[in-house]
C-alpha cells in the first residue's frame, strides 16, 4: 500500500486550478502550431495523428495518455513491429527531441489526469515491478515535465529518476514547480537528455536490483 504524504496548501488548493488555467491558455496559443504538426504527421506517418496509450496517474489509476505520432507502424513479414529505432522517422526524432509530440497532452491536464509538473506517466507493465518507495511517485499527478526531466531525463537511469520523483512527491511547492518549469523550457532549448545511452528513448525498465 502507498504511503500517503501530507499535501501542502499550495497542492490541495493552488496546483490543480493553475494547471488547468495555464494548459487552457497554452491550448488556446498553441492550437494553430497543433494544427499544423497534425497535418504533418498525417502526411509523414499517416493516422490516427494522435497516439495513445494507457498509462498509470494518481494512485495508479489508469489513465490514457495523448501524443503526436512519432513512429510508423511498419511490421516485418512475420507482421511483428519494427524496433523503435527503425520506425521513428526524421520528423518523429525531430518532434520528440523539441517535445513538441507532448502538446496533446495539454488535454489531459484540462481533464485532470495530469499536472503540468509531476513523475512522468510510464507504462502500465511496470507496476508491478516498482519497491515500496518507487511507488510513491503515483502519489501526485503525473506530469509533462518533472523533477527528473530537467536532471537529465532519459539521460539517467531508472533508479536515479524514480529517486528524483519521489524527492518531488515529498517537496510539491510553488517555487519548485515553477523552477522545474522554467528550466524544462532551456532544457527543450538546448535539447539535452532525449536518449538515454542505449536506446533511442529510454531502455525497458526490468525492475530495480536488490
Amino acid at each position: 500500500m502507498m504511503q500517503g504524504h501530507k499535501a501542502g496548501f499550495y497542492e490541495k488548493y493552488i496546483k490543480r486550478p493553475q494547471d488547468f488555467i495555464l494548459a487552457l491558455l497554452a491550448l488556446i496559443i498553441l492550437s494553430p502550431l497543433m494544427g499544423v504538426l497534425a497535418v504533418f504527421v498525417g502526411v509523414r506517418m499517416g493516422t490516427p495523428v494522435i497516439f495513445k496509450q494507457e498509462r498509470p496517474g494518481l494512485w495508479g489509476k489508469i489513465f490514457h495518455i495523448y501524443k503526436f505520432r512519432t513512429m510508423t507502424e511498419e511490421t516485418d513479414l512475420s507482421g511483428k513491429l519494427l524496433p523503435d529505432h527503425l520506425r521513428l522517422t526524421r520528423f518523429g526524432k525531430f518532434l520528440r527531441s523539441t517535445s513538441l509530440d507532448e502538446l496533446p497532452e495539454l488535454l489531459n491536464i484540462i481533464k485532470g489526469d495530469m499536472s503540468l509538473v509531476g513523475p512522468r506517466p510510464l507504462l502500465v507493465k511496470y507496476l508491478p515491478l516498482y519497491n515500496e518507495r518507487q511507488n510513491r511517485r503515483h502519489e501526485v499527478r503525473p506530469g509533462i515535465t518533472g523533477y527528473a526531466q530537467v536532471n537529465g531525463r532519459n539521460a539517467i537511469s531508472w533508479e536515479k529518476k524514480f529517486e528524483l520523483d519521489v524527492e518531488y512527491v515529498e517537496h510539491v511547492r510553488f517555487s519548485e514547480d515553477w523552477k522545474i518549469i522554467l528550466k524544462t523550457i532551456f532544457a527543450v532549448l538546448k535539447r539535452e537528455g532525449i536518449s538515454s545511452d542505449t536506446s533511442v528513448t529510454m531502455e525497458e525498465f526490468h525492475g530495480s536490483k536488490g
